[in-house]
């Protein structure tokens, strides 16, 4: 399955991405092109390492205008002929110009468990809010702001004295596990998707891991 990653930033979950690919975890992916919105955006560099195809479609360059933005990120993904866009860390709202040429087929990470605390820079908001629990989540992207069906998420305990960089970190740790599982489990078939819920084929689990729980801050014997 041929993919492409859109960035903002550094690239991190790209690395992770690529670097669980090169160890077999992704069997069946192409990863062919890295694009970027901004041409500092260290992902780029990352996408070259490993052989990817980098381009950069400056969004400074459309302003307010996404369907210019959109349509001339399809350009460039067009000649690759893309089964499969990842959204890792991409800083834009894709809308129905880029959404309907792939149907099903853009998938995105966000620091939060959703659908708690859509949108940007969220750890702020949940240490304000006092949540005790935080995280990541994969899903489908659809039209809404991190609003798609949701396919895997992790957890982390939000610690006391924590502020918002210190509970990124604590995230970003979770999110460089799920997002090559999800991803994965995408390339071979094993996602369905019903309305709103993504599934697993054949996805069983046992009773231990059902009765599983994870409560925080901990109970007291």
């Amino acid at each position: 399955m041929k993919i492409a990653v859109l960035c903002s930033g550094r690239g991190s979950n790209l690395l992770a991405l690529l670097e669980a690919h090169a160890q077999g975890k992704i069997p069946g992916a192409e990863f062919v092109a890295v694009i970027a919105d901004s041409r500092d955006a260290g992902a780029l560099n990352i996408g070259r390492e490993y052989g990817l195809q980098a381009s950069v479609v400056p969004r400074a360059a459309f302003h307010a205008n996404r369907e210019g933005f959109e349509r001339r990120l399809l350009e460039v993904l067009a000649p690759h002929e893309i089964e499969l866009v990842v959204l890792a860390g991409f800083q834009r709202v894709l809308g129905a110009t880029f959404l309907d040429a792939y149907p099903g087929r853009v998938v995105n990470i966000h620091p939060a468990l959703l659908p708690a605390f859509p949108g940007h820079m969220v750890w702020a908001d949940e240490v304000q809010y006092g949540v005790k629990l935080a995280g990541a989540t994969v899903h489908f992207v659809d039209a809404g702001v991190d609003s798609g069906p949701i396919i895997i998420q992790g957890a982390v305990p939000v610690l006391p004295g924590d502020g918002p960089d210190e509970l990124a970190k604590r995230i970003l740790a979770v999110e460089h596990r799920i997002f090559p599982q999800a991803v994965a489990w995408l390339v071979s078939g094993k996602v369905t998707l019903a309305g709103r819920v993504a599934a697993l084929k054949g996805f069983a689990p046992t009773p231990e891991q059902i009765s599983q729980t994870f409560v925080w801050p901990p109970l007291e014997d």
